[in-house]
């Protein structure tokens, strides 16, 4: 339970540590980046796993790094309908996923 907590609290960290440098993407307070914290993470339980499976092979050909354009779209989606929670485009949106990422990934190897 307690890394489930860590993990959320990460990606909420990281999204507003996006949001102050990269233009095109926006949150606004930190109670939004906690319900899309919540949502992506819902979104990677039940979603994620369907498109990575539809898309294994092109997965295959780019040695996984089409699942950074699956996490691009699913930061997309959510932006779509989160008030409070904008993404300019299709590049801001990559280049969030894949900051979201890698502090996800630093923050797991640290603790």
């Amino acid at each position: 339970m307690g890394t489930i907590i860590i993990r959320l609290l990460t990606v909420v960290f990281a999204l507003l540590l996006i949001t102050k440098f990269l233009p095109g993407f926006s949150v606004d307070d930190w109670q939004t980046a906690a319900i899309v914290a919540l949502i992506l993470g819902l979104i990677n339980i039940t979603i994620r796993p369907i498109l990575f499976i539809l898309t294994l092979p092109l997965s295959l050909i780019t040695f996984g790094l089409f699942g950074l354009v699956i996490n691009a779209g699913i930061f997309w989606f959510v932006a779509s309908f989160v008030e409070g929670f904008e993404i300019d485009g299709f590049i801001p949106a990559f280049i969030g996923a894949l900051a979201v990422t890698l502090i996800n990934w630093i923050i797991s190897k640290l603790t």
